[in-house]
């Protein structure tokens, strides 16, 4: 990959003078069509479903890094991705390991699952009653399906899932949300088919269980995710390795088996270095509901030693975001999503996701080489500190 390509300038200008800010924007404008105004406003009429009490704007920080080479299902072709960060050198870390997989030919995105759901639970005073329910809803599951679904004109109900424990039975509602987050559509779908239930077997119910781990890390989520899953993996050369990453890859594959190790030694959920920063980053620039990153930053990282390469891979089986309703509507968050080219389209938040795992693929790749060539504190005192 060549610093110019049909005349356009692939790198982005650095430096923190005005100047340079302009001449990003500039950047932006070529590479996308698309201007970059940051004194865009909402009107406070606007912010009903966003946020109550609103007594004006905290501005963040924005970054775009890029271009990122992206072959996926839904995300195919270069993209400037834009982000907001208070962490000096994550903008500098992604966009290396953004370039170091450009050189190597790009990153391939995988979109595998969509399901995101809501569990209320049924409590019984003994085990027949709890039998008995069971017995109902596997005989009456398409009903409370249709009523579930009456409740959106975009969702799908794709099935209800039953888990038992003592006297307590938990419905498992799993949507497909189409391009938004759907934490409200999954939310208003129980509650219908909840009254439904109740109105047909007289049994009281609690609208979500907490096996849901809203907003939690947590096995269930590991496994099954919440929201999106998608794979990435990008194959780089070892000479990009040594030219751009600093780092030895036969000293980096033979140290990388103690990763998984001590990760699960910690007791952590995955083995993911700091994929939180990417996908905070990327919620905040396109109007994302932040605190799914609690849940969302499960991650399986992993390194496979190929001929005069090293491939890199990372699944990310739980990413809440969408495209469509909440902080999507804020006018900078919906420019951001345009850039991006997820703005509409019948699957733009399919898009989105495949766009926010090659980021995060991106910035494990660098800190991990960073930490591997003792490079890490060095960066951090040239670009995190004034």
């Amino acid at each position: 990959m060549s610093e110019e390509t049909n005349g356009r300038n692939l790198s982005i200008p650095r430096g923190y003078q005005p100047e340079d800010s302009k001449a990003r924007k500039k950047w932006v404008h070529e590479f996308s069509g698309i201007e970059l105004d940051d004194t865009l406003t909402d009107k406070e009429e606007d912010l009903q479903g966003i946020i109550e009490n609103h007594v004006g704007f905290m501005k963040i920080p924005m970054a775009v890094v890029g271009p990122m080479i992206l072959n996926g299902q839904y995300a195919k072709g270069e993209f400037c991705v834009p982000i907001c960060t208070l962490e000096g050198t994550l903008a500098m870390s992604m966009n290396r390991g953004i370039y170091a997989s450009a050189c190597s030919g790009g990153i391939t995105t995988k979109h595998f699952r969509q399901e995101l759901s809501r569990a209320p639970v049924f409590i019984f005073d003994n085990l027949e009653e709890s039998s008995q329910f069971q017995a109902w809803v596997n005989d009456n599951e398409d009903k409370i399906m249709a009523v579930a679904e009456s409740t959106t004109n975009h969702g799908k109900v794709l099935r209800i899932d039953q888990y038992i424990v003592q006297n307590y039975v938990i419905l498992d509602i799993v949507m497909d949300t189409s391009n938004a987050a759907g934490q409200n559509m999954v939310t208003l779908a129980a509650k219908i088919a909840c009254e439904f239930i109740q109105k047909e077997t007289g049994h009281n119910y609690f609208l979500e269980s907490n096996i849901n781990s809203d907003k939690k890390a947590s096995v269930r989520n590991m496994l099954l995710g919440r929201g999106h899953a998608v794979t990435a993996e990008t194959t780089i050369k070892n000479s990009v390795m040594k030219r751009i990453l600093k780092m030895d890859p036969d000293i980096l594959f033979d140290a990388w088996s103690f990763f998984p190790i001590v990760s699960s030694m910690a007791g952590t959920h995955g083995n993911g270095l700091h994929v939180s920063n990417a996908l905070t980053a990327i919620y905040l620039a396109t109007g994302q509901d932040t605190a799914c990153a609690a849940e969302n930053s499960i991650a399986h990282f992993g390194l496979e030693k190929r001929e005069d390469a090293l491939k890199f891979k990372l699944t990310l089986p739980s990413l809440t975001v969408g495209t469509v309703g909440g902080g999507t509507r804020l006018k900078m968050q919906n420019r951001n999503l345009e850039i991006l080219g997820c703005h509409n389209g019948d699957r733009s938040s399919r898009k989105l996701a495949e766009i926010v795992a090659g980021a995060a693929l991106s910035l494990e790749i660098s800190l991990i080489c960073a930490i591997g060539s003792h490079t890490w504190t060095d960066a951090h005192m040239k670009y995190g500190r004034k």
